[in-house]
């Protein structure tokens, strides 16, 4: 098409009503600021209400002026709907001042070997619509500058929402698949995006509403990455499907990231150069409240440099590191929690579980409750000392089940049980134990059963409001064999069956009486202990 006609067609623009978001009135903040004071307590709702609106444009193809088959640059410059097809070997640049516009997208292949496919350098908010049943290609250049502001196969400087019910193919061969310097928003279609580095980045927000989402990137897969306020570099996943392979993280958010629906599979760090490996991972808190999300990841597969919140949605975890770790805070309290691999399950300097089913199994500790303050290896446990610092393993409701090669439930402060059912199924090597409290460790409520190794044993403290026994065996008991535990005059109160082999166990339950003995019998061997007393730790201390 020649040049010529292109300009009178574009001239031709017919106004699409798009809302405009409005300003934000939070105060600007560094991510790292944010971190440390974080609330872990807060829910979706009050994470989104804290960020500014990130607003979808209105998706419509009707009216739309048709663009077909062209070579060269194709500028729009005023507001209107434009209906894009054919072959275009070269560039469509959106530079409209601030005037909306909407790009319908209906079998349509660009390719540009100078830069962007699709350019936005200058609009209100801009609409790509996916038409019924279209298949639309996207290729831009394989390498960018470094200073280049355009650097994305579809790049848009201004509010980007896409949306419809067709196919959106695209290859970042230069640097990005999809960027987006404000907020991006995607509502629906078929998403396919192959990139050299970040699939898909929203600077200020990256919301996902619905659709079906592919990203195989050689950085991160989904990310925004505004660090600089505190309202915006957020990523928010309401719904849809999103699969990610990334040679980096699988979704990072400078700020916050939060997840109410839809269906997330991350496999992060199995290639790349990216020092970040991590699955989920956000630089003030995360809120997993809703949906179900599958993580594989050489590094953490849930991180946050503040805090974490899991809070109802179905999580199946496989980490190289850590399953879930806050530098700060981590509270669990409704949902499912699956680490099936981990170095250490769930690492966070106040630990707090209070409802949801949490099942772990790592490499070495299960839960651990540290930090750096005490000059002990944020990685959790590797540094070793007794130094009790200031951390908090506290478990009030909710099931939590360890199997650990490690410590099994392990703080290097303080630990406290007041509710739930906690089953620790700890190291077979003396090394370590299922229980592990530097400082005090009470329990007042709930079910305790832990068993592992002798070497290392910790039980509660002497003073604990409820019951509990500690009973190191004559030999180590085979893995598969049922522990009774029974009064004076033979009534059982509790039977265990081990799954390692081990040597010691302690048990506490509201069936507990302090000052009481019991009974505790494995196959042959038999011990008779009062309940209250450890042969060894209590409390913690060596």
């Amino acid at each position: 098409m020649k040049q010529q006609f292109l300009a009178a067609v574009l001239t031709a623009a017919l106004l699409a009503g798009c809302t405009s978001k409005p300003a934000s009135t939070a105060p600007s903040s560094t991510a790292s600021a944010a971190a440390s004071t974080v609330d872990v307590h807060q829910d979706a709702a009050a994470v989104r209400a804290a960020n500014s609106n990130a607003d979808a444009a209105t998706l419509s193809a009707a009216g739309a002026k048709t663009i077909t088959a062209a070579q060269g640059t194709v500028t729009i410059s005023e507001a209107g709907t434009y209906r894009l097809t054919g072959t275009i070997d070269g560039q469509v640049v959106v530079d409209a001042g601030d005037a909306d516009v909407t790009l319908v997208l209906d079998n349509v292949t660009i390719t540009s070997t100078s830069s962007a496919a699709i350019a936005v350098t200058a609009a209100g908010e801009v609409a790509v619509v996916l038409a019924e049943g279209s298949t639309n290609t996207l290729s831009d250049t394989g390498g960018y500058a470094g200073d280049a502001d355009v650097n994305a196969a579809l790049y848009s400087a201004a509010d980007l929402t896409i949306g419809g019910t067709g196919t959106l193919v695209v290859h970042g061969n230069g640097n990005d698949g999809i960027t987006g310097k404000d907020d991006l928003t995607i509502t629906g279609g078929t998403v396919d995006v192959t990139a050299a580095d970040d699939g898909i980045r929203g600077k200020d927000a990256l919301v996902v509403t619905g659709g079906t989402i592919t990203v195989t990137a050689g950085g991160d897969g989904l990310t925004a990455d505004n660090d600089e306020k505190a309202d915006a570099g957020y990523v928010d996943l309401r719904g849809g499907t999103v699969d990610i392979t990334a040679g980096g993280d699988g979704v990072s958010a400078a700020t916050d990231l939060v997840v109410t629906g839809g269906t997330v599979t991350v496999d992060a760090g199995s290639s790349g150069a990216d020092t970040s490996k991590k699955g989920l991972k956000s630089g003030v808190v995360t809120v997993l409240e809703g949906g179900t999300v599958s993580v594989t990841a050489t590094d953490d597969a849930v991180h946050s440099d503040g805090a974490v919140h899991l809070h109802g949605a179905t999580l199946t975890l496989s980490a190289g590191d850590d399953g879930v770790h806050a530098e700060h805070a981590l509270l669990i309290d409704a949902g499912t929690v699956d680490v099936t691999r981990s170095y250490e399950g769930i690492e966070s300097a106040d630990i707090t579980v209070s409802g949801g089913d949490t099942t772990i199994v790592s490499s070495d500790d299960g839960l651990n409750a540290s930090g750096s303050a005490t000059g002990q290896d944020q990685g959790g446990g590797r540094g070793g000392g007794e130094q009790v610092g200031p951390y908090q393993a506290t478990i009030t409701g909710g099931t939590l089940t360890i199997d650990a090669e490690g410590d099994g439930f392990d703080s290097n402060g303080t630990a406290e049980i007041t509710g739930g059912t906690v089953v620790v199924n700890g190291p077979a090597r003396s090394g370590n134990g299922a229980l592990d409290v530097n400082g005090s460790f009470t329990i007042s409520g709930g079910e305790l059963v832990a068993t592992g190794s002798a070497g290392m044993a910790v039980a509660p403290a002497t003073g604990s409001a409820q019951g509990w026994l500690s009973a190191t065996l004559s030999g180590t008991v085979a893995a598969g064999t049922t522990i009774r535990i029974t009064t004076a005059d033979g009534i059982e109160i509790a039977t265990v069956t081990t799954t390692k082999a081990i040597q010691n166990l302690v048990y506490s339950s509201a069936k507990v009486t302090s000052g009481t003995q019991y009974t505790v019998t494995a196959g042959a061997s038999t011990a008779t202990v009062t309940a209250g007393q450890s042969p060894t730790r209590s409390g913690g201390r060596r």
